[in-house]
């Protein structure tokens, strides 16, 4: 059974060594704001939340394990990714790829705990809906083009990333694809939109080239992050209201997982224990 084709990717819930360290860097560099903070944990994002932030002091930056892979940020236009590109040059911010993918272009790059980012902007949905299979690829950014929706991109101002960006999608580090897809897809009902056999998947809701991609690059077979580490601690699936939410709880428990109940929602895992939080909205 298909998952509600409104169903969208929330805020994702990252461990951190330093909250101050991390505010800084996700304030001046992503250009998001403080909503909350409050004993040890702080909530960022532009006119909604899109990250939360838990500090375990000490905490090491996670490899080689299941986890977060990067959280992707989807900016409203195609300027507004320029803007913060021109940004990321004139401030000599590190990246760590410039990717055209065909249904989007997306600038990369990680945060002081290593925790992967993507900002991104979609090309227009008619030019590849349907067809996500066929056309998702990767190609070296037209940074010229990127550019060329700029007046003068050594002075464009950069006040923060912009109202309406959203967490797009989420990518995870796994330890198996097909088991992967069996959850995602056979449990939960997120759509096969691509797949590059054992190796990585691209998974959504409503057709959507990806709300959640998952690839073993560099964790096939492995197991969650150790105590101590900077990692993903769980990820946000937003249902369209709580009788589609309780629906896929339910198909979960059918599978047998026991989902765990919290004050925002309901807790499941997928096959390499990577937590989601799904709850309605």
């Amino acid at each position: 059974m298909e998952i509600a084709p409104a169903t969208h990717v929330g805020p994702v819930e990252l461990t951190v060594a330093d909250l101050d360290r991390t505010i800084d860097y996700w304030q001046r560099v992503i250009g998001l704001r403080v909503l909350e903070r409050d004993n040890g944990r702080a909530s960022l994002g532009a006119d909604g939340e899109l990250v939360r932030f838990v500090e375990e002091p000490g905490a090491a930056p996670d490899h080689g394990h299941t986890g977060l892979y990067h959280v992707a940020l989807l900016v409203p236009d195609r300027p507004s990714l320029a803007r913060w590109l021109a940004h990321g040059a004139r401030d000599e911010i590190e990246l760590t790829g410039l990717s055209d993918h065909a249904v989007s272009e997306a600038i990369y790059l990680g945060d002081p705990d290593h925790h992967g980012i993507e900002i991104y902007a979609d090309r227009p949905r008619e030019l590849w809906e349907g067809q996500v299979f066929q056309r998702m690829t990767t190609m070296p950014l037209d940074v010229e083009s990127l550019f060329g929706e700029l007046a003068d991109p050594a002075t464009e101002p950069f006040e923060g990333l912009p109202d309406g960006t959203v967490v797009g999608h989420v990518h995870l580090r796994v330890a198996d694809v097909p088991k992967t897809v069996d959850f995602y897809h056979g449990v939960l009902g997120l759509g096969v939109m691509a797949q590059l056999g054992p190796a990585a998947a691209f998974l959504s809701a409503g057709g959507y080239h990806h709300h959640v991609g998952a690839n073993t690059w560099e964790s096939r077979g492995a197991s969650p992050a150790p105590p101590g580490s900077a990692a993903l601690r769980h990820a946000t699936i937003v249902l369209p209201d709580a009788e589609e939410r309780d629906r896929v709880v339910e198909r979960v428990a059918d599978a047998g997982q026991e989902p765990e109940e919290l004050e925002g929602g309901v807790i499941v895992r997928d096959p390499s224990r990577n937590a989601l939080l799904l709850t309605s909205g």
